[in-house]
């Protein structure tokens, strides 16, 4: 049986220090094909362990609609079979640029500023949960054969809160659900962050992108025997929708890997391999140092400038990264597995049927509401999505400015079934003042929701009210469009297509097929919609994700293993504008390639 534990000065396995050279890759990121080559990638960089987030929401997205917690022991059987040691952070809450930061927005909708403390209820849920999740992990911990070898307790809880009761309980019920491996906490090497987020008895971490002597130091006044990990080396960064992309020159990385391992450390390099954020599961952030400003989603893209691309290839970076760490290998590296395959091309996509965003609502939409004041998002149990709201402005009455206040986060606004414009949180008044009576029409769309921060599950929609002047105008009705209503079989079977229309522009959901021979052995391939605004695209039933033309990611990353012989169809939903009724296929570029960016620290 073996045995791995926390030594006064370093991780040992059976007895024997060892160093964990450790990469992210998080399994909800990657198509489970592709999962195989992608860890054969992290061994051939010069790492022994992988490291995953759990995404709560993934898996159940509505409270008692548990689905498929196997894919986490799946991930950590092909882990084992790679020779890799696997590190598990199950949360309940994980960050990772993800929506809501993996908390289901039945969780935040119900505890509000609750969540991540000690009350009662919310423990209760989450005892739920990890009692249905954790055999997983439990079955596969390295002393009963399995790769597993650390589990974190809660993630960077110092940026959030200082609840130690939570904490300690967290960590409790960790071990009466069967953990028996070393537990941990990460948090950034500030004071005030380890103070909040550290648990006695668990070994501390600490995060960052640079600066290791100096980080080690801030963990060392608060921890002052065990292993020195850096849990989240960061890399690279992630991007936002509308701003540059964000890059770090290989070299400086490169040295800031080999500062850590120079102080006798161990390491898990974030991200390792990024992925995608498939099926709108991207979520977004605060500006401001407080993260408490200007609202900021998250690109569809995960690519996160890491050393093996968004398309699984080895960029310069892993080249500099496998160098250093291959000077702490107990033997030779591994041979990096074959390049991936992109799909040859362009392969031109006609989208000849078209339903307008009415009918798709009536074909896949819940049932409408009506109430006093606009319900959000959580009310109506939307998390990835839309909502239609339809408001009457009552007459006669003159022109006045109609806006709406709490609007989270952009809705197109159609006026007796005339677009009267595009708000947004920080634009939400209509250019021109509206007259009455008249029937108001706004398509809300969340754009992610906050991971990270105060703000961490705020709700979505109209949380204010719609004003014509300074009236609230009520009774409004309310009708939700979840993506998760494309996931089912079959699923926009009953939608009424039609011809597309003449011209571009208009919103709605259009539909093309294609034919490619040959798929076996493609790896992957890109997507674009040249002159298209905003919308959804799903490949043969699986959502690829959240186009947008403000950029800066123009291509969608669609995983080879989704892709037929012969017939494939193709779903656009655009919620805005849409362009010529077309897209088009290739082998694809990663978000970065070619692209200004901004460099991050």
């Amino acid at each position: 049986m073996t045995d791995f534990t926390v030594g006064d000065d370093c991780f040992r396995r059976d007895g024997k220090p060892v160093r964990l050279l450790s990469g992210a890759l998080h399994y909800f990121r990657v198509h489970e094909a592709q999962w195989e080559h992608r860890l054969a990638m992290l061994a051939a960089m010069g790492l022994n362990c992988v490291e995953t987030y759990v995404p709560w929401n993934l898996h159940e997205p509505r409270e008692g609609e548990v689905r498929d917690v196997g894919a986490l022991g799946r991930f950590l059987d092909a882990a084992g079979r790679a020779g890799l040691w696997a590190i598990v952070r199950p949360g309940p809450y994980i960050c990772a640029e993800w929506e809501n930061g993996g908390l289901p927005v039945w969780v935040t909708g119900r505890f509000g500023r609750r969540v991540r403390t000690r009350d009662a209820e919310y423990r209760a849920v989450v005892e739920r949960w990890f009692r249905e999740l954790l055999p997983q992990v439990v079955q596969r911990q390295v002393s009963r054969g399995g790769p597993v070898i650390l589990v974190q307790a809660e993630n960077e809880y110092g940026s959030y809160g200082s609840d130690a009761v939570y904490l300690e309980w967290l960590a409790g019920l960790l071990r009466q659900c069967g953990v028996t491996v070393p537990l941990f906490t990460s948090d950034g090497p500030e004071d005030h962050m380890l103070t909040g987020g550290s648990v006695p008895g668990l070994l501390a971490t600490a995060n960052f992108g640079s600066g290791a002597r100096e980080g080690f130091e801030v963990l060392r006044r608060h921890q002052p025997r065990g292993p020195l990990m850096c849990m989240e080396f960061w890399c690279g960064w992630f991007d936002h929708w509308g701003a540059a992309p964000v890059l770090r020159d290989p070299e400086q990385a490169a040295g800031a890997l080999r500062e850590i391992l120079e102080c006798g450390a161990s390491v898990n390099i974030y991200m390792a391999h990024g992925g995608t954020n498939f099926g709108g599961w991207a979520g977004a952030n605060r500006s401001g140092p407080h993260q408490d400003e200007s609202f900021q989603p998250t690109v569809t893209s995960y690519d996160y400038d890491a050393p093996v691309d968004e398309y699984g290839r080895a960029t310069e970076k892993f080249r500099l990264f496998r160098e250093v760490l291959e000077a702490y290998a107990e033997g030779p590296l591994p041979a990096l597995p074959p390049e991936p395959v992109g799909l040859a091309g362009p392969v031109r996509v006609e989208l000849a049927e078209w339903a307008g965003l009415g009918d798709v609502l009536e074909a896949l939409g819940d049932p409408e509401t009506e109430s006093g004041v606009p319900p959000t998002f959580e009310e109506l149990g939307v998390d990835r999505g839309l909502v239609r709201y339809r408001v009457a402005v009552p007459g006669p009455r003159q022109a006045y400015p109609l806006g709406v206040s709490g609007l989270r986060d952009r809705a197109v606004v159609y006026v007796d079934g005339v677009r009267a414009g595009v708000l947004t949180e920080e634009s939400g008044t209509l250019p021109e003042p509206v007259a009455g009576p008249a029937e108001v029409e706004l398509w809300v769309e969340s754009l992610g929701r906050v991971n990270y921060g105060p703000r961490l599950g705020e709700p979505k929609g109209v949380t204010g009210g719609v004003l014509h002047e300074r009236q609230y105008l009520h009774g409004v009705r309310a009708r939700g469009l979840r993506l998760g209503a494309f996931e089912a079989a079959g699923a926009v079977a009953g939608v009424s297509f039609g011809p597309v229309p003449g011209a571009p522009g208009g919103t709605g959901l259009f539909r093309g097929t294609f034919s490619v021979e040959g798929t076996d052995g493609v790896d992957h391939a890109g997507l674009e919609l040249p002159g298209w605004t905003r919308g959804f695209v799903w490949v043969n039933g699986f959502c690829l994700g959240r186009y947008w033309s403000v950029g800066p990611q123009r291509t969608l990353y669609v995983p080879g293993p989704v892709l037929r012989d012969g017939a494939n169809e193709v779903w656009v939903l655009e919620l805005e504008d849409a362009g010529e009724p077309y897209l088009e296929l290739g082998p694809g570029t990663p978000v970065r390639t070619g692209a200004p960016g901004v460099v991050q620290p």
